[in-house]
């Protein structure tokens, strides 16, 4: 099992990697958060999408839907913002990774082949 500190490191070592952040989307509180350096701040991308992701479970629920979201794609012209949300988590934590990469650079399914091992691993 990987920490926090952990799991984001791993993550920030997938090709084209420029941020990552591990963020609670009932409260919008970030739990951890690496690189995104001059690019981005990695806070202010979290929090903004905190605010798509509980856009899209309340949307689920208006519509009756029972699937859960394994993981949400938005795409820039320069990058990749992959957002994860993780399952199964103990307590009910509504945690999402989000990971922003260049989109030159990443290869995006083996960046959700690669997010969904470090859910696996991460222990909140």
């Amino acid at each position: 099992m990987a920490n926090i500190e952990t799991a984001l490191k791993e993550a920030m070592t997938i090709e084209g990697a420029i941020g990552v952040a591990l963020v609670d989307y009932t409260s919008g509180l970030t739990l951890g958060v690496l690189g995104g350096g001059a690019v981005m701040d990695m806070n202010i991308a979290a929090a903004g999408n905190t605010d798509v992701v509980r856009a899209k479970v309340r949307t689920l629920e208006m519509l009756g839907l029972t699937d859960t979201i394994e993981d949400m794609l938005i795409t820039l012209e320069t990058q990749y913002h992959l957002i994860r949300l993780l399952q199964n988590r103990r307590g009910g934590d509504a945690l999402f990774l989000y990971l922003s990469l260049s989109k030159n650079r990443a290869n995006l399914g083996l960046a959700r082949h690669q997010l969904r091992k470090i859910e696996a691993e991460l222990e909140v």
